[in-house]
């Protein structure tokens, strides 16, 4: 009998054990575990998320095969171990299941300079995420065609510190490639209902969307969208506001951010999920999914749409939690995204809806990580990382603090968890209770959405051993040293954030540590998730 197999027979058979307790002290008696030293690591904690609860454990992962062998509901001593097994009580830090931020946007190849997988997933990593999930656009090619998805995976070879998957692209044309890329291992497509500000990824039309339920009605995937529209009467036109006249010109000078929130209002999210819904009855067992949901207003109707059997759900995003219109100063691009930062009644409602976990709409909270260049956010002096560069963005007459020429898009991976830490504790809501929200917006549910439920977002048997170490009484402030993501450039530069993840573990083997950095023996170890998808 192997070593691995005789620690897995070893560590089952004391099932009475490892379930009878939930002391977080060591049990008189505690058995002695026969094993490999060389073939287990043990973590354990007086406080763990394990299976929507929140205990004492002690996780054994085997390091032949990264997977989760045993949980005993208990903090077993380093005694009941071989000697030299590799042992961590992190008492009284919290073990959570390793983060999946299912929508980030990673760049390369193409636009590597604005991010790319070394940095990108290293970010990730400092932040307690041990899965990404690589957005379609911005990197060129796009990944709307399979030779577009293969030039994207020859691109993140030996750059991944973390577990990446994939998703494709829909756009005008590329029918025929949706099948062959789910068959290639996509996690889902993403659409745009409203120009996606680069070339390559032009938006769908609503006989492309049917085009592509109708393709995609009976395949193990998921459609989502970026769900703005412009109405047919608007008071305004977004982005493209400043070539207009009269009436439909800029309410105010455009360097102050109301003016941009004007010109995007949550009647372009409504109208864009209003028909995305007329069209669901084509492919009814086909789930959908709206990204970077902000405005409260479409709640009600995506509420109504599941009652009816919609199988629709909604993200929403850590600067929608916790970043208000009302705060933003004038010209700080940093925090121009689309759609925009709503104002505090918006922010205080998606916190409702969401802390309904039993029957929110909104069932994912992501980064949409969507970086630039510094020069691209058109950044006046005053703003902390402003270049000097007059070469900043395409639109005419763009200058500096201009929220209509600056590319729109938040930078915060890894810095997700703290954000949602520090805003929850601000709101003073329950410790426990929200720790388990956490492990389900931001590992369970975000697992489930791109097909990953067997192996992440949850620590039980069987599953990969990701594990971020949370400390919930640390505090921090967001400086470069703590922004690992390419370029320095985010709206949380110089914030205090509560909570701190002081090590991320992928697969059982401890990848980054705040107090000793990456592991770079051996260099990244992050998998690429290519797998199809198996139908629900």
């Amino acid at each position: 009998m192997n070593a691995l197999l005789s620690t897995t027979l070893t560590l089952d058979t004391m099932a009475p054990f490892a379930t009878g307790t939930d002391t977080p002290h060591p049990v008189n008696g505690s058995p002695k575990i026969e094993a490999n030293a060389s073939d287990i690591t043990v973590l354990s904690s007086s406080r763990a998320v394990v299976e929507d609860r929140l205990t004492a454990a002690t996780i054994v992962v085997s390091t032949i095969t990264g997977k989760i062998t045993s949980i005993f509901h208990s903090v077993l001593p380093e005694s009941s171990f071989p000697p030299g097994t590799p042992y961590n009580d992190y008492s009284p830090h919290v073990l959570l299941p390793g983060l999946v931020d299912a929508h980030v946007h990673l760049n390369e190849p193409g636009r590597t300079e604005w991010e790319g997988f070394w940095t990108g997933t290293r970010a990730a990593a400092f932040g307690g995420v041990t899965t990404v999930v690589d957005m379609p656009l911005n990197a060129i090619p796009p990944t709307t065609t399979v030779a577009g998805l293969k030039e994207k995976i020859a691109a993140a070879q030996g750059k991944c510190w973390v577990d990446v998957g994939f998703y494709g692209g829909i756009i005008p044309g590329n029918t025929e490639e949706l099948k062959p890329l789910v068959k290639e291992g996509v996690r889902g497509f993403k659409g745009f209902l409203i120009d996606s500000g680069v070339e390559e990824f032009p938006a769908v039309s609503s006989i492309d969307v049917a085009k592509a339920f109708l393709v995609l009605a009976d395949e193990p995937t998921t459609v989502m969208f970026h769900a703005e529209m412009i109405p047919p009467i608007s008071a305004s036109v977004g982005d493209d506001v400043q070539w207009s006249l009269p009436p439909l010109e800029p309410t105010g000078p455009l360097d102050r951010y109301q003016t941009f929130l004007d010109s995007r209002p949550a009647s372009f999210e409504t109208y864009a999920i209003l028909q995305i819904l007329s069209l669901a009855h084509l492919a009814p067992r086909l789930p959908l999914h709206i990204v970077h949901l902000s405005a409260i207003e479409a709640i009600p109707m995506l509420r109504a749409a599941r009652e009816l059997g919609v199988k629709i759900t909604a993200e929403t995003c850590f600067h929608y939690l916790s970043l208000a219109a009302e705060q933003i100063k004038e010209g700080d691009t940093r925090h121009k995204c689309c759609p925009p930062i709503r104002d505090q009644a918006n922010q205080d409602g998606l916190w409702d809806e969401m802390l309904d976990v039993k029957d929110s709409v909104i069932k994912t909270v992501v980064s949409d990580h969507s970086p630039c260049t510094p020069n691209l956010k058109l950044l006046p002096a005053h703003v902390p990382g402003a270049q000097e560069s007059p070469k900043a963005s395409c639109a005419p007459r763009a200058g500096k603090g201009d929220f209509f020429g600056a590319w729109g898009g938040i930078s915060s991976v890894g810095l997700g968890i703290s954000i949602l830490w520090t805003e929850s504790m601000r709101r003073s809501l329950d410790v426990d209770e929200t720790l388990l929200n956490i492990s389900r917006w931001c590992c369970v549910n975000t697992a489930r959405q791109v097909g990953l439920e067997d192996k992440k977002g949850a620590l039980k048997v069987g599953m990969d051993g990701d594990i971020a170490i949370f400390d919930d009484e640390a505090a921090f402030e967001v400086q470069s040293s703590t922004m690992l993501f390419r370029n320095k450039c985010s709206p949380y530069q110089g914030k205090t954030l509560r909570g701190v993840v002081r090590e991320t573990w992928l697969r059982g083997r401890r990848v980054h540590s705040r107090v000793g950095g990456f592991v770079e023996k051996g260099g990244p170890s992050g998998h690429l998730l290519l797998e199809p998808r198996v139908k629900a």
